[in-house]
């Protein structure tokens, strides 16, 4: 499974995690830690196309379709 999303684009990012221990006393750091995006496995139908899309997106993406539609999004994404 990709680890980016195919239509926000989104993957990866590394954060530094950081303990209120460490913020009492400004030693100890936690580290830097990877964070991953929600992807999700969809088949997503488009009525205008009459076809379907299996696609690795994002739970942004999902909320980006129901509001928006399919066709623009994807299109406006590339994918069509």
């Amino acid at each position: 499974m990709a680890k980016v999303c195919a239509i926000t684009k989104r993957g990866s990012m590394v954060a530094g995690g950081y303990s209120n221990a460490t913020r009492a006393t400004q030693f100890n750091p936690t580290g830097m830690v990877r964070k991953y995006p929600n992807l999700q496995k969809k088949k997503i139908y488009v009525p205008e196309l009459k076809k379907s899309f299996n696609l690795t997106i994002s739970t942004r993406a999902l909320k980006t379709i129901q509001k928006r539609g399919a066709f623009v999004t994807l299109k406006k994404a590339g994918i069509i």
